[in-house]
């Protein structure tokens, strides 16, 4: 499998990542096993990178993947995920959240769902209007990837903002990200 470096940076990857959003329902039922069973085949192709959303079947997918990865090294796999998109009780779009607190409190969730102890590429779904790009000094140290989705304008104000880092968009499969050097962990 061929791999490629995430930014200047970032992780090594595989060339080729498996977005995990259809496993929890997003496009209609999905079957446990074969989506355990997937995830345990693209690991064994040489796929390293493995994408996922907190608010994929609300939770739902971080619990799969890492009931998936569970017996997996840690140095096989880097996990991708996004965070901030809202969902109602029905399952609906109901907004983003990109406040600093919020952030952490997302963080956290993930980590226990995935049974892990850092996330190696954290990235928001949406950029939060409500959260000025310039208070994202904290930013920096996590993924460093605005959303293409946000106009040319606030990336310039952005301390973290770097030509070419990218997210991944509704229609890039799999995901592209960047990452910092460090990773996003518990805190001790």
């Amino acid at each position: 499998m061929q791999q490629r470096r995430l930014g200047t940076h970032g992780p090594t990857v595989s060339a080729l990542g498996l977005g995990c959003m259809g496993m929890s329902g997003m496009y209609g039922p999905a079957d446990r096993g074969e989506s355990i069973a997937t995830i345990h085949a693209a690991l064994d192709a040489g796929i390293t990178l493995i994408d996922t959303g907190d608010f994929y079947g609300m939770g739902h997918n971080e619990l799969l993947i890492g009931e998936a990865v569970k017996a997996v090294p840690r140095d096989r796999l880097l996990v991708s995920v996004k965070f901030g998109a809202l969902r109602d009780p029905a399952g609906g779009w109901s907004g983003v959240d990109g406040r600093p607190a919020a952030v952490k409190n997302f963080l956290a969730y993930s980590l226990q769902r995935l049974g892990l102890d850092h996330v190696d590429i954290y990235r928001p779904a949406r950029l939060d209007p409500q959260v000025p790009i310039e208070t994202w000094r904290w930013w920096r140290r996590c993924a460093r990837s605005p959303r293409r989705e946000a106009s040319a304008s606030p990336r310039r104000r952005s301390p973290g903002w770097r030509r070419g880092a990218t997210t991944s968009s509704r229609w890039s499969a799999p995901a592209a990200a960047t990452a910092s050097p460090r990773r996003w962990a518990r805190s001790t």
